[in-house]
């Protein structure tokens, strides 16, 4: 039995194999994820019903698990307000930077051959898109029994 809070083995045996630099994409329940992702990456659904499960959620777990070296966020058009999602997002990562990209461009950085692993979330919130970038561990981390 693993001691970790993150359990589900498509995830684990991603992340295993995912090194520094790679990426992993956390999508809403709006993503087009059979179209707008990596063709080596491994696609993880986590939508159940409409809401059920959500990015921030999937977020908390991961932050516990892997090193974050920076991130990317979709936005919506100039113009328009930024969704709350991201504000929260920028608060939970912090002080990692979080970059923004237009709807397109986050699709093309999602489409990238870097892009590890794709947890297709039920958030159905707009624009609750995250694109992380794994960090390396610092050193010192490694805990023995």
């Amino acid at each position: 039995m693993l001691l970790t809070e993150l359990l589900h083995p498509g995830v684990l045996e991603s992340l295993a194999g995912a090194g520094h630099g790679a990426r992993v994409l956390l999508a809403d329940g709006h993503y087009p994820a059979s179209t707008a992702t990596g063709e080596r990456a491994r696609t993880v659904h986590l939508n159940l019903a409409p809401g059920l499960l959500d990015v921030t959620t999937v977020l908390d777990v991961l932050l516990r698990a892997l090193p974050v070296e920076s991130a990317h966020v979709m936005v919506p058009p100039e113009g328009e307000p930024e969704p709350p999602a991201i504000a929260e997002y920028r608060s939970m990562l912090a002080p990692v930077p979080v970059d923004t990209l237009g709807r397109f461009e986050f699709y093309d950085a999602a489409r990238s051959p870097d892009l590890a692993l794709a947890i297709v979330t039920a958030d159905t919130r707009t624009y609750a898109n995250l694109l992380l970038t794994i960090g390396v561990r610092a050193e010192g981390t490694l805990t023995t029994r």
